[in-house]
């Protein structure tokens, strides 16, 4: 389903097909091929009967039913009808922003799919945005990357570009700046589309609390706004920064780290 995985994170017994994160005390979760909700102590809060869902933002969720996606709210009701045929590209999903998930509300609008096209409603089910994209992301810091033709760009809230379709993808503003790729390379702009770190990374996600985790020469590292190396790549794998630590893999197993690079939590399997 492609749906980010929190295992182990609320205490609560393995029960469930496949769960995923909790956000506004509310987690999707699979039981017997339909999904649900439930809260932090296990209990459902909306029943099982979607097809597929998202977790909560901005007090709404994004469901399917009959081949649709509609939003619901935290009490299970509709507020915008099952009528897209997807939501919030799912290249976005713990990659190019850590907090992007599937169909996520952000700054009061969601990427939409009618037909073959992709355009923005806001929390009412309005099209703020017509369908007209390839592809879409959700809006951070006011821009939203978005697919014309072959090439990404950025657009504002009003769905005009601010900064021309020119990228081969792109990931979601952070702290003023954006991963992009060029010519099979990763580097980050800023929101006048001027390269902060020029293209030369095999990966990069989105920067969060000032640091984007990088990928060179087959090792992960991370990237400081100045677009110079904080902690060298030395990682198998690493994840994004929050409230100050961030999950890195060595070998087979996973530590966490500071922004210093310094082990808080040693690798353990």
């Amino acid at each position: 389903m492609g749906l980010y995985r929190c295992r182990g994170e609320s205490g609560i017994d393995p029960q469930f097909d496949e769960a995923g994160a909790f956000e506004n005390g509310l987690a999707p979760v699979s039981i017997s091929g339909r999904w649900g909700y439930i809260d932090e102590t296990g209990k459902v809060k909306i029943n099982p009967q979607f097809e597929e869902a998202g977790p909560f933002s901005e007090g709404l969720a994004a469901v399917k039913s009959n081949e649709k996606w509609g939003f619901i709210d935290k009490a299970g009701k509709y507020l915008v009808a099952s009528q897209f045929d997807d939501v919030a590209g799912q290249h976005w999903i713990l990659m190019r922003h850590p907090d992007q998930g599937r169909g996520l509300f952000s700054e009061g609008l969601a990427g939409v799919k009618v037909g073959d096209k992709w355009g923005y409603i806001d929390k009412s089910g309005h099209v703020t945005i017509l369908p007209q994209f390839e592809d879409a992301g959700s809006f951070f810091e006011a821009l939203a990357a978005v697919k014309l033709g072959q090439h990404w760009g950025f657009i504002d809230k009003k769905g005009n570009f601010a900064i021309n379709p020119q990228f081969e993808d792109a990931g979601g503003f952070g702290d003023g700046l954006a991963p992009v790729l060029a010519e099979g390379k990763w580097g980050y702009i800023d929101k006048k589309g001027s390269y902060v770190a020029n293209p030369q990374f095999e990966d990069a996600y989105s920067f969060y609390e000032g640091l984007a985790a990088v990928k060179f020469e087959g090792y992960w590292g991370y990237n400081n706004t100045k677009g110079k190396y904080a902690i060298s790549p030395q990682f198998a794998a690493a994840g994004n920064f929050s409230e100050g630590l961030a999950a890195v893999r060595l070998g087979e197993r996973w530590g966490y780290i500071d922004k210093e690079g310094k082990y808080i939590w040693n690798p353990t399997n």
